[in-house]
């Protein structure tokens, strides 16, 4: 790939700017409230957007229109799911969160289990995001690379930089802020191509559906068969229906990154606003990266298709082979943007459950007085650049495959996160011991199924979760309940 002067500068006055901007935001931090939750000032608007862009990556600009380019729109069914998901976790999720001052999701697993089971949630969560975030690191460097003809390792380097700068010294509400003008960024990119597109097919729109409809219905979306483990029904009604909503049980309800979002809401109906509102977005985006798939079929003149091929180079190839000079840039520096998106926000959840939820594990539990505030904030700084170097190291590894490697990571372990807090909610009697049981059988019984390939990627939540409860369940009665948890 080779780019303009004007795509360089585009790219790199993007880069300055939004590095900038998060520096500017480090003002009036106090204290942890105000590091990891941006002071609970961020209005509903804002949080949505950020949740928006925290769940966006550059696999999923790149990906989702090569799933349509091979298939049809059938991934929006997944999509219902994650709409659904969100519904429960408003339902259920929330009011549990704010009945107290929690900086984590998993400040609630210690008032209902205490700080082992906390510590054990916790340190499921470090290992996940940070295997997961390697990998959309690593899909950082190809985009960087091929904007500046740089390597992996400098690629990833000067990208986790800037980025480790303005989280370290803005914290949340850099992350927030900067996520806002970040999604604005992409989406508008990609509206951009959308239009581009319509303008290059000739007969527009008519064209586009004309060309579907004999390809065998690229616009169809609603599959409703019925399939565990065949691989060519991945995305069916029922697998996106139900997948799609413990996933996003799984990913909105329980991983830190998006719960920090949800706690830095100025309340309890703005945060359930701010989750609804992602959902509308969310939906209306993956809806335009499918038809901007579809548009990219036609233009290639409907090609063959080699069913378990990647087609993940159409999307690109179009950026860099079609767009006018400028437009690339702007495109280019709008999937920087969802990948720096996700990296400012992994990094600052992963330093808040390191110092958050390992604290006072021995011991009782000490109240954060002034001194503390300010010692655990400084800490908090150098924990955020800790786990820089770590993504730095994992971002230059060889994954294979990104996107599955990035889907296989989160699917193993998200199952068993969610059981624990569907026992948490649900079952008054469960315990400690059941808790803990509970997640060791959820993680053995999901590498099995990995492994031995028993179930299609879009199951995999929702049988680690059951597994996890169901275990849980029957632990916990065989083992008499401790009235206080260590």
């Amino acid at each position: 790939m080779r780019v303009r002067s004007l795509d360089l500068t585009i790219i790199i006055a993007y880069l300055g700017g939004i590095t900038l901007l998060g520096v500017m935001l480090r003002r009036g931090q106090r204290n942890l409230r105000d590091y990891f939750l941006g002071g609970r000032t961020a209005p509903w608007w804002a949080l949505a957007l950020s949740i928006v862009a925290t769940e966006t990556s550059t696999l999923t600009i790149i990906g989702t229109p090569a799933l349509a380019f091979a298939g049809n729109l059938g991934f929006l069914q997944l999509v219902l799911g994650y709409l659904a998901g969100r519904v429960v976790i408003v339902a259920l999720f929330l009011p549990h969160y704010f009945r107290g001052e929690f900086y984590t999701a998993y400040g609630y697993i210690e008032q209902r289990f205490g700080k082992r089971t906390r510590a054990a949630a916790a340190t499921l969560f470090l290992v996940t995001r940070a295997l997961a975030e390697g990998v959309r690191v690593a899909a950082i460097a190809l985009v960087f690379g091929a904007a500046f003809g740089t390597g992996p390792r400098a690629s990833v380097a000067v990208v986790l930089a800037l980025t480790l700068l303005y989280t370290f010294e803005g914290g949340m509400k850099a992350v927030i802020w900067t996520d806002v003008a970040q999604t604005v960024l992409y989406l508008g990119g990609s509206l951009a191509a959308f239009f581009l597109l319509l303008h290059r097919i000739p007969g527009g729109w008519t064209e586009v559906a004309r060309v579907s409809a004999m390809a065998g219905g690229k616009l169809r979306v609603f599959d409703f068969s019925f399939s565990l483990r065949d691989p060519a029904k991945t995305y069916t009604f029922w697998s996106g229906l139900v997948g799609g909503c413990f996933l996003t049980m799984a990913s909105h309800g329980t991983d830190q990154t998006i719960v920090q979002r949800l706690l830095a809401a100025r309340s309890e109906r703005e945060s359930k606003t701010a989750l609804l509102a992602s959902g509308a977005v969310i939906f209306g985006q993956f809806a335009l990266f499918l038809v901007l798939g579809v548009m990219l079929f036609v233009w290639h003149g409907a090609p063959a298709i080699v069913p378990g091929r990647s087609y993940d180079w159409v999307f690109p190839n179009f950026i860099v082979s079609a767009m006018p000079a400028g437009m690339r840039g702007l495109m280019m520096a709008s999937i920087l943007a969802a990948a720096m998106s996700n990296l400012s926000g992994s990094l600052n959840s992963l330093a808040a459950s390191s110092v958050v939820d390992f604290r006072n594990l021995r011991g009782g539990a000490k109240p954060i007085d002034a001194g503390s505030q300010a010692r655990l904030l400084r800490l908090s700084r150098w924990m955020t650049l800790a786990w820089g170097a770590v993504l730095l190291f994992l971002g230059t590894i060889n994954w294979g495959p990104l996107l599955e490697a990035g889907l296989t990571i989160a699917s193993i372990t998200f199952g068993s996160l969610l059981g624990l807090f569907l026992l948490g909610f649900l079952v008054r009697r469960a315990n400690a011991t059941g808790a803990l049981a509970g997640m060791l059988a959820g993680l053995a019984a999901m590498l099995v199924i990995q492994r031995e390939k028993l179930l299609v990627w879009t199951w995999y939540v929702l049988a680690g979760a059951l597994i996890t409860y169901a275990a849980g369940v029957l632990v916990s009665l065989a083992v008499p309940r401790r009235e206080h948890y260590e």
